[in-house]
């Protein structure tokens, strides 16, 4: 497969290139092709849309987490998102910062903190980026993305540029209708938010606590994140654990003696380990409990 771009953009693809090292569990096969956007949402744009036109397969990536890709590798185009923007102003209906997809959520939240605007502590130290955010409705510490967006602008392949405002983004628990769309032929250029004023040093406090308690509570090193969705009214570690499976591993991969609802990358996992771990876990959890967990994280390639 061959994608056509103008210069600069065609002599920055790269072929066969290693997914893992731009994952956050370090796993995954090799890309067909590969594009890291960082100069400007129009460079994005203009690869995204010329890889559209030509029918060329693009699944977009921001910081890798809460991906699981095939050991097979995925064809077609990853786009990779690392346009990291951000601006503050006194928009509108109070919004007051809008950021690039490609921005990571615990730089803006970093941001924010030092200009005294309140509303993200809680991505603090959470991988990831604006877009994804967007997208998977992500959150912790009891908020979420929803909580402070005002709306998104979304680039679609057959539409061009489109405003998705919070009531059209139609959020649920860690989903939107960007995520249930099937073509996946979108990706986020840029959200708006309202945060509130408040003392810098207020809001510094709230996020050292959360970062201090992400430290208590999960482990580190290699992982996608929380790979299953709480179910209503219970948490999928409490289950994982009570099933006995905290330090289960297959291959390379391991459920976290600290968290169970967190899998490692604990000794050169590949994606099989991960994914044959993730249905070991999901059945012995629906075994055990009668629950049925859902998966949180998305699988990308060939399976």
């Amino acid at each position: 497969m061959t994608l056509k771009l103008p210069e600069p953009y065609a002599s920055r693809i790269k072929y066969s290139e290693p997914l893992g090292r731009h994952t956050a569990a370090r796993i995954g096969g090799a890309a067909e092709m590969l594009y890291i956007a960082k100069e400007s949402n129009d460079e994005l744009a203009t690869v995204a849309m010329a890889a559209w036109e030509q029918n060329v397969p693009v699944r977009v990536l921001g910081g890798g987490a809460n991906v699981l890709i095939s050991d097979k590798g995925v064809r077609g185009l990853v786009l990779i998102n690392d346009v990291n923007e951000v601006t503050f102003g006194d928009w509108h209906d109070g919004r007051n910062v809008a950021a690039s997809g490609g921005a990571g959520l615990t730089v803006l939240a970093r941001k924010c903190q030092t200009r005294g605007l309140s509303g993200l502590e809680w991505a603090a130290s959470v991988p990831g980026t604006v877009g994804g955010s967007v997208v998977n409705n992500a959150g912790a510490h009891g908020s979420d993305i929803r909580a402070n967006l005002c709306e998104a602008v979304i680039l679609e392949a057959e539409h061009g540029i489109h405003i998705f405002t919070l009531d059209d983004l139609t959020y649920g628990y860690r989903t939107s209708i960007l995520k249930a769309r099937t073509d996946k032929r979108f990706l986020v250029l840029m959200a708006q938010f309202a945060l509130k004023p408040d003392d810098p040093q207020a809001i510094l406090e709230r996020m050292e606590h959360h970062v201090a308690y992400r430290k208590e509570t999960q482990p580190p090193g290699a992982s996608l994140g929380s790979i299953f969705k709480n179910p209503v009214g219970d948490y999928a570690g409490r289950l994982i654990e009570a099933a006995g499976l905290k330090g289960y591993s297959i291959g390379g991969a391991q459920v976290s003696p600290v968290h169970g609802n967190f899998l490692i990358n604990k000794d050169g996992a590949s994606a099989a380990d991960y994914y044959a771990l993730v249905n070991h876990v999901r059945d012995q959890v629906y075994k055990h409990s009668g629950v049925r967990l859902e998966m949180e994280i998305e699988m990308l390639g060939e399976w």
